[in-house]
């Protein structure tokens, strides 16, 4: 059974955002979608600074089984990337929702979350 923790948000495309302020977020892939995805050898993350829009790729992970894009669950701009990834891909497999994370998003503010799942619909989502 995949993890769903409580306190964050979801995307029915499995990403999920953590709040981290009025105006930061913190984004990753689900435990449920490295799961599908197996072995993730390569991520490719946004350039910090760069301007996203919600439900756009950002990026893409590539797992000894195929390529997903990452979509983003926000608009805003990207204010970090977890640059380990680059030498440890494998953190999304072994941490998805602690060092596995992929960007920090600043954004307009709480009404950007709109949309988003909470933990008891993305379970149902999952089954």
């Amino acid at each position: 059974m995949s993890q769903v923790p409580s306190n964050l948000l979801y995307t029915k495309e499995h990403e999920w955002v953590e709040v981290l302020s009025d105006t930061k977020v913190r984004i990753g892939i689900t435990h449920f979608a490295q799961e599908q995805l197996g072995d993730i050898v390569f991520v490719e993350l946004p350039k910090p600074g760069a301007v996203i829009k919600a439900d756009e790729s950002i990026g893409s992970v590539e797992s000894v089984k195929t390529v997903s894009d990452i979509f983003s669950p926000v608009s805003g701009t990207v204010a970090a990337v977890n640059d380990a990834l680059e030498t440890e891909p494998e953190q999304v497999n072994a941490s998805p929702y602690g060092d596995g994370w992929m960007a920090e998003v600043d954004i307009s503010g709480p009404e950007a979350l709109n949309g988003l799942l909470k933990a008891a619909e993305y379970e149902a989502l999952i089954g």
